[in-house]
């Protein structure tokens, strides 16, 4: 049985001095503090290599934030990015607006917030499963086929893709608090498979010692 895994690397912090929920938006670039976590996030997965991983497939989202993270994996793997609609970070209503909680006390945006289990106010958290879930198959796949039995990928993405995904590996409820989402600035979430099976989740955070000075406002 073939074995396989994909890793669900987060982007780096983001230059965004007015705290916007940039979301979806572009040209939203990684900070100068965003771009020492991305060196570090290519040393990790460096240092995994020299370790014997056979790191194959790097893809990333269309977003630039995810495309300046990966590039510097690109350039330590000596891979290709290949980009992937699929892992772009959520929809959600308030995309562009800052000051969310006070924005909440506008009856205009209570439409927004009625079902939270849903989210109501951005894109169902199944259907981020569902396009996470398809790109994740399709890229191991595509791993193995570059590297034989044991490779792994690697795919640069956003904060609450990956903890949705994460939560249903998991066998959790999708429906959570934002506050206490483990998935940190360059964390990385790892995927074993066997065979079609997922057979476990780990966890790192390569960027430890530099989040107590980053700005972590969710995109989404």
């Amino acid at each position: 049985m073939s074995t396989a895994t994909v890793h669900l690397l987060r982007h780096g912090e983001v230059y965004n001095p007015d705290r916007v929920l940039y979301g979806r938006l572009p040209e939203f670039h990684l900070s100068d503090l965003g771009h020492e976590m991305a060196d570090r996030a290519a040393e990790y997965f460096t240092a995994k290599k020299n370790a014997g991983a056979k790191i194959t497939h790097l893809v990333s989202s269309p977003l630039v934030r995810a495309q300046e993270t990966a590039a510097p994996v690109s350039k330590a793997m000596g891979l290709e990015i290949v980009t992937d609609d699929r892992i772009i970070e959520a929809a959600n209503r308030f995309e562009g607006l800052s000051r969310i909680k006070s924005r909440l006390k506008e009856p205009k945006y209570w439409s927004y917030v009625v079902n939270p289990f849903r989210p109501s106010w951005g894109e169902p958290y199944r259907d981020q499963v569902a396009r996470m879930m398809a790109a994740i198959v399709e890229h191991r796949d595509r791993a193995v086929e570059l590297g034989g039995p044991g490779a792994e990928a690697i795919l640069v993405s956003h904060q609450l893709p990956i903890w949705v995904t994460r939560r249903s590996a998991e066998g959790k409820a999708l429906w959570h608090d934002p506050r206490k989402r483990e998935c940190t600035l360059t964390s990385v979430t790892s995927l074993d498979f066997e065979g079609e099976s997922l057979v476990a989740v780990r966890y790192a955070e390569p960027s430890v010692d530099l989040l107590a000075n980053a700005a972590n406002i969710p995109g989404a």
